[in-house]
């Protein structure tokens, strides 16, 4: 019987596994392109020099800053389509998302509208020099203006990965990925006939990859045997509701201030590196890039953790929440131990694709050193931390990272930079220090397995 037993719960096991990595490799391969054309569009900008680079770095912040409201949005819309998934009521489920659109579309062209006029003190604002303040306004501005594009692409590909559908998600994503890179290419140096728009040409290449985008995710819900369907929504005369937008505010709402207070301590640490000079700024802005095909991996992991865990939940078996959570975070450190590995030995050869500059890549190589050491504790954060805010668990997820982002990460950056003198390499101390802290955080409330008793 004890046997039987124990060959029922390996078969399980085995199911679960496949479950896993059937909907985290769309994620994954998703998350790493977006992330390797974003290390593409910094390659063709650093073709027009240094600056070029600096300046994009400028507005990767503030930019986020103004996504802030929707990253919530999307991170409850993708909480609670999944919940629904697992109590199969897809009625629920469409209503939620198109109360979503509603509020999406009227708060991108309010805050795309306000970006683009405050542009110029905003730039200023995050540490500007007369060398890249133009470059980084002009190109800021036209990423802001196309906004809409970006959250309504967002907004539906959260509820297509909260319903299990990754696969919709990644082609969307590759595709605005691809012509992102194909009109860097055409836009930015001037070939084959099209104007040599440098800086804007690499900012209007990326709003033409998100309308694209924007296209094919309205296109993806327009079929009638979708969980998340438009002809669905027709056919039963769905309606937005109040409590569906209770229901957004009560899981993003957190979310949204926890995105909020980051990005103030994101910026602060980008000020700080600003404040080192132009090269040390764009060897910055390249090492965060690095570091963002780390966290690729680690949010692919997250994106598919999310679904399970919602429907799981709404299933009512938390042991099986629990344990897709653990599978996708082994995979996430096994992946972290390879990427460590591959960083290091790859470090000045990354750095010299990017500058000509012997100086500036040794600044690049020091800094590889301290993400060596981050992405094994990133990977595993990020993890964790969507396994909670899939369960709704957002308050705590707002607390730690408010505390490790906007604190932690500030102070260590500020007393390894300026107070010990380390300059640059003091700073992404304090990224180091950040993500240990959110690891430390994520880890322990996981373990805890108080997020299985949340309801949404």
């Amino acid at each position: 019987m004890k046997a039987v037993n124990n060959l029922k719960a390996k078969s399980y096991q085995k199911e679960t596994v496949r479950t896993a990595v059937s909907m985290a490799w769309p994620s994954i391969i998703e998350s790493f392109f977006a992330a390797f054309a974003g290390l593409v569009d910094s390659l063709m900008v650093s073709s027009l020099g240094s600056y070029a680079v600096a300046a994009v770095g400028l507005t990767t912040q503030p930019k986020f800053m103004g996504l802030s409201l929707f990253f919530a949005l999307n991170v409850a819309i993708s909480a609670l389509v999944a919940r629904r998934r697992g109590q199969n009521k897809q009625e629920e489920a469409n209503r939620l998302l198109y109360t979503a659109l509603i509020f999406l579309v009227g708060a991108a062209v309010v805050l795309s509208i306000a970006f683009v006029a405050l542009a110029d003190p905003i730039i200023r604002l995050c540490g500007s020099t007369p060398e890249t303040h133009n470059s980084a306004v002009a190109y800021f501005r036209i990423i802001m203006g196309g906004m809409i594009f970006n959250c309504i692409q967002m907004g539906i590909n959260s509820a297509q990965r909260g319903a299990g559908n990754t696969k919709i998600t990644m082609r969307t994503n590759m595709t605005s990925n691809t012509i992102n890179i194909i009109f860097n290419y055409l836009l930015i140096g001037g070939h084959f006939g099209f104007p040599a728009l440098g800086i804007q040409g690499a900012a209007l290449a990326t709003v033409l990859g998100t309308v694209v985008a924007s296209i094919m995710s309205i296109a993806s819900i327009m079929k009638k045997d979708c969980f998340i369907s438009i002809p669905y929504l027709i056919e039963h005369r769905v309606k937005p509701a109040f409590n569906a937008f209770r229901s957004l505010v009560r899981v993003g709402y957190s979310v949204f201030f926890e995105q909020l207070l980051m990005r103030i301590g994101f910026m602060l640490t980008a000020v700080m590196a600003a404040d080192q000079g132009t090269d040390a700024m764009a060897a910055h802005q390249v090492g965060m890039n690095i570091m963002s095909l780390s966290f690729s991996f680690g949010d692919g992991l997250q994106a598919a953790a999310v679904a399970l865990i919602g429907r799981s939940l709404g299933a009512n078996d938390k042991e099986l929440a629990k344990e897709y959570g653990g599978i996708c975070r082994k995979f996430g450190a096994c992946i972290s131990v390879c990427l460590a590995v591959l960083y290091f030995f790859s470090a000045r050869f990354l750095f010299s694709l990017f500058f000509r500059e012997a100086h500036i890549v040794d600044i690049g190589v020091r800094i590889m050193y301290v993400i060596i050491l981050t992405v094994i504790f990133q990977m595993s954060q990020v993890i964790y931390m969507g396994c909670l805010r899939g369960a709704g668990d957002t308050l705590y997820t707002a607390a730690a990272s408010t505390i490790s982002v906007t604190l932690i990460r500030t102070v260590v950056s500020f007393v390894c930079g300026y107070v010990l003198g380390f300059g640059i390499i003091g700073i992404w101390m304090g990224v180091l220090g950040d993500q240990m802290s959110r690891f430390l955080f994520a880890s322990i409330r996981f373990k805890s397995g108080k997020w299985t008793e949340i309801r949404i």
